[in-house]
Protein backbone atom coordinates (compact mmCIF):
# COMPACT_ATOMS: atom_id res chain seq x y z
CA UNK A 1 0.00 0.00 0.00
CA UNK A 2 1.10 3.40 -0.58
CA UNK A 3 1.57 6.14 1.47
CA UNK A 4 -0.63 9.37 0.92
CA UNK A 5 0.56 12.45 1.27
CA UNK A 6 -1.10 13.81 4.37
CA UNK A 7 -3.87 17.35 3.38
CA UNK A 8 -2.14 19.66 4.92
CA UNK A 9 1.10 19.16 3.63
CA UNK A 10 -0.17 22.29 1.71
CA UNK A 11 -1.35 24.57 3.95
CA UNK A 12 0.50 27.62 4.44
CA UNK A 13 2.26 27.34 7.80
CA UNK A 14 3.49 29.94 10.06
CA UNK A 15 7.43 29.48 10.02
CA UNK A 16 7.84 28.74 13.74
CA UNK A 17 5.04 25.88 12.85
CA UNK A 18 7.09 24.72 9.88
CA UNK A 19 10.57 24.64 12.08
CA UNK A 20 8.87 22.77 14.68
CA UNK A 21 7.53 20.03 12.12
CA UNK A 22 10.94 19.67 10.37
CA UNK A 23 12.68 18.56 13.53
CA UNK A 24 9.77 16.11 15.29
CA UNK A 25 8.03 15.88 12.50
CA UNK A 26 4.30 15.35 13.39
CA UNK A 27 5.19 14.29 16.35
CA UNK A 28 5.24 15.53 20.42
CA UNK A 29 8.64 16.51 21.61
CA UNK A 30 8.53 16.97 25.74
CA UNK A 31 8.20 20.83 25.41
CA UNK A 32 4.76 19.95 23.10
CA UNK A 33 3.54 17.44 25.21
CA UNK A 34 3.56 18.98 28.21
CA UNK A 35 2.23 21.99 26.71
CA UNK A 36 -0.87 19.95 25.76
CA UNK A 37 -1.26 17.95 28.90
CA UNK A 38 -1.11 21.65 30.68
CA UNK A 39 -4.37 21.85 28.81
CA UNK A 40 -6.19 18.78 30.08
CA UNK A 41 -8.48 19.27 32.54
CA UNK A 42 -11.18 16.42 34.22
CA UNK A 43 -14.53 16.69 35.18
CA UNK A 44 -14.69 16.82 39.42
CA UNK A 45 -17.38 14.80 39.92
CA UNK A 46 -17.90 15.90 43.35
CA UNK A 47 -17.60 19.29 42.87
CA UNK A 48 -18.36 18.65 39.25
CA UNK A 49 -15.74 21.44 38.08
CA UNK A 50 -13.53 21.23 35.51
CA UNK A 51 -9.94 20.73 37.54
CA UNK A 52 -6.40 19.94 35.63
CA UNK A 53 -4.95 17.00 35.86
CA UNK A 54 -1.74 15.57 37.77
CA UNK A 55 -0.30 14.44 34.42
CA UNK A 56 1.78 11.33 33.97
CA UNK A 57 5.45 11.57 33.56
CA UNK A 58 6.98 9.97 30.22
CA UNK A 59 9.03 7.63 33.41
CA UNK A 60 5.68 6.54 34.20
CA UNK A 61 4.20 5.73 31.69
CA UNK A 62 6.88 3.68 30.73
CA UNK A 63 6.61 2.19 33.99
CA UNK A 64 2.86 1.36 33.54
CA UNK A 65 3.50 -0.28 30.52
CA UNK A 66 6.18 -2.24 31.87
CA UNK A 67 4.24 -3.17 35.13
CA UNK A 68 1.34 -5.19 32.70
CA UNK A 69 3.98 -5.96 30.43
CA UNK A 70 2.88 -4.23 27.03
CA UNK A 71 5.47 -2.71 25.07
CA UNK A 72 4.64 -0.36 22.39
CA UNK A 73 6.86 0.22 19.11
CA UNK A 74 8.18 3.41 19.25
CA UNK A 75 8.99 5.37 22.18
CA UNK A 76 11.11 7.81 20.72
CA UNK A 77 9.03 10.80 21.06
CA UNK A 78 6.31 11.64 23.24
CA UNK A 79 2.85 10.73 21.54
CA UNK A 80 2.41 7.60 23.90
CA UNK A 81 2.68 10.30 26.95
CA UNK A 82 0.32 12.29 25.51
CA UNK A 83 -1.90 9.84 24.71
CA UNK A 84 -1.85 8.44 28.27
CA UNK A 85 -2.76 11.76 30.02
CA UNK A 86 -5.15 12.25 27.20
CA UNK A 87 -6.78 9.03 28.44
CA UNK A 88 -6.92 9.82 32.02
CA UNK A 89 -8.16 13.47 31.69
CA UNK A 90 -11.25 11.86 29.23
CA UNK A 91 -11.67 8.36 29.68
CA UNK A 92 -9.92 6.70 32.66
CA UNK A 93 -12.40 5.53 35.93
CA UNK A 94 -15.55 5.65 32.87
CA UNK A 95 -14.84 4.06 29.99
CA UNK A 96 -11.50 2.73 30.68
CA UNK A 97 -12.00 1.16 34.01
CA UNK A 98 -8.24 1.04 35.51
CA UNK A 99 -4.65 1.76 34.33
CA UNK A 100 -4.17 -1.21 33.16
CA UNK A 101 -6.81 -1.22 30.32
CA UNK A 102 -5.71 2.45 30.08
CA UNK A 103 -1.98 1.28 29.42
CA UNK A 104 -3.68 -1.02 26.86
CA UNK A 105 -5.16 1.87 25.42
CA UNK A 106 -2.00 3.83 25.22
CA UNK A 107 -0.55 0.20 22.98
CA UNK A 108 -3.60 0.30 20.41
CA UNK A 109 -3.20 4.00 19.94
CA UNK A 110 0.26 4.20 19.16
CA UNK A 111 0.45 0.52 17.18
CA UNK A 112 -2.79 1.13 15.47
CA UNK A 113 -1.31 -0.23 12.04
CA UNK A 114 -3.34 1.42 9.54
CA UNK A 115 -3.03 5.42 11.38
CA UNK A 116 -1.03 7.25 9.71
CA UNK A 117 2.46 8.63 11.07
CA UNK A 118 1.90 11.60 13.57
CA UNK A 119 -1.71 11.15 13.25
CA UNK A 120 -1.84 11.38 17.48
CA UNK A 121 -0.74 15.15 17.22
CA UNK A 122 -2.35 15.95 14.06
CA UNK A 123 -5.43 15.01 16.00
CA UNK A 124 -4.82 17.25 19.04
CA UNK A 125 -3.59 19.96 16.53
CA UNK A 126 -7.04 19.85 15.07
CA UNK A 127 -8.67 20.02 18.29
CA UNK A 128 -6.94 23.02 18.78
CA UNK A 129 -7.51 24.79 15.40
CA UNK A 130 -11.55 23.67 16.39
CA UNK A 131 -11.31 25.29 19.57
CA UNK A 132 -9.79 28.47 18.39
CA UNK A 133 -6.61 27.97 20.66
CA UNK A 134 -3.39 29.07 19.39
CA UNK A 135 -0.34 27.13 19.64
CA UNK A 136 2.93 28.74 20.57
CA UNK A 137 5.30 26.86 17.80
CA UNK A 138 8.49 28.74 19.04
CA UNK A 139 8.16 27.91 22.60
CA UNK A 140 7.60 24.15 22.02
CA UNK A 141 11.04 23.99 19.92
Amino acid sequence: MSKKRALDAYDEIPREMRAYLSHNGWHFNHKACDYAVSLMKKKNQVSGKMERIEPYTKEQVEELLKKYNITIEDTSNYDFVFVANMCKADFLKSSIPDEHHLALYVKDVIDDVDAADGVTMRRWYATMVANGEMVDWEDIL
